[in-house]
């Protein structure tokens, strides 16, 4: 049996709207440009995993309108298994409106939609495939009590956990998720939920450490154009940036995440595994969008070959 990833979160339709300038309240503007793109946390981790070469299965929800029939497409299109992506009657898509100005200041509104309909009873439904995968992953876009319920389920069929606890909230039990293989916060993150600074690395192990002492496994940091911080009860090591000409950060984190895990279930090596995720996120971030940006593993590879040659 082939290494498997099995991604149990979001979905978001991205609609992504260039204006001048951000309209005052009742005023109607004219937009230069427009443009829609898939997105969702749980989503851009299960892409760029499948992008690198990875088998990943997705359970998610979906709107039963247009938008839930294209968010199944590109899963289809990239090599996903979508069997437990469903729509969910009455209810919309999640969806991202963004508005970007000519700053390149932007507001954006979440409506999370068929993502807060993602029950636990649809795990279980998807409960006989799941087995199959060698890790998990997980997201906080869902509902919380499907977060516990689905560690609870991984816990008790020995499947690794990697819990990505984005957006941060503080009504996260840390007790509900202590024993997940991987946590992988980013520094809001991880101050969010520790209620310490993390604003640099030292305070960042600080309060990693916390997070050991209250039962996680290994804790991974992103540390956005710092690289990454891996924190264990043996070690701290700080993985090196990859320095690139950024254009877009938008993804970086999820690239980071989908690229570790599709190493980390094939090779087992957690130190290779962090070092391809810095580099795959570090490639990311040259180009526009989320999962529009993420390379395939001969676009990766390409840009490993480059980066020696430099």
């Amino acid at each position: 049996m082939s290494a498997r990833i099995g991604v149990i979160g979001s979905n978001m339709v991205d609609l992504v709207t260039t204006i001048d300038r951000m309209p005052r309240i009742g005023e109607t503007l004219e937009a230069p440009h427009f443009e829609m793109g898939a997105g969702g946390k749980g989503a851009n981790q299960a892409a760029a995993a499948a992008k690198l070469g990875a088998d990943v299965l997705m359970v998610s929800r979906v709107g039963d309108d247009l938008f839930g029939g294209n968010t199944i497409a590109n899963f289809h299109a990239l090599g996903i298994d979508s069997t437990h992506v469903r729509a969910v009657p009455g209810v919309s898509s999640g969806v991202a409106p963004i508005f970007v100005d000519a700053r390149g200041d932007n507001s954006i509104l979440i409506v999370k939609g068929a993502n807060d309909h993602l029950l636990p009873a649809d795990i279980d439904q998807a409960a006989a495939d799941l087995l199959g995968c060698d890790l998990i992953l997980l997201q906080l876009e869902i509902p919380l009590d499907s977060v516990y319920h689905a560690i609870d389920w991984a816990r008790a069929n020995g499947k690794r956990v990697l819990l990505n606890p984005a957006p941060a909230t503080t009504a996260l039990s840390l007790d509900r998720i202590a024993g997940v293989d991987f946590f992988m916060p980013n520094q809001t993150e991880l101050s969010i939920l520790t209620g310490l600074p993390a604003d640099d690395r030292h305070q960042a192990e600080i309060a990693a450490r916390l997070l050991l002492q209250r039962g996680m496994g290994t804790i991974i940091v992103t540390l956005g154009a710092e690289g990454a911080l891996l924190v264990t009860r043996d070690e701290t090591r700080h993985i090196l940036p990859v320095r690139v000409q950024v254009r877009d950060t938008s993804g970086a984190g999820d690239a980071f995440i989908g690229a570790f895990a599709a190493h980390y279930v094939v090779h087992h090596d957690l130190h290779a595994a962090l070092d391809q995720a810095v580099r795959y996120a570090a490639h990311s971030v040259t180009r526009a969008g989320t999962q529009k940006a993420f390379a395939t593993g001969a676009e990766f590879n390409e840009f490993n070959l480059e980066q020696r040659r430099s």
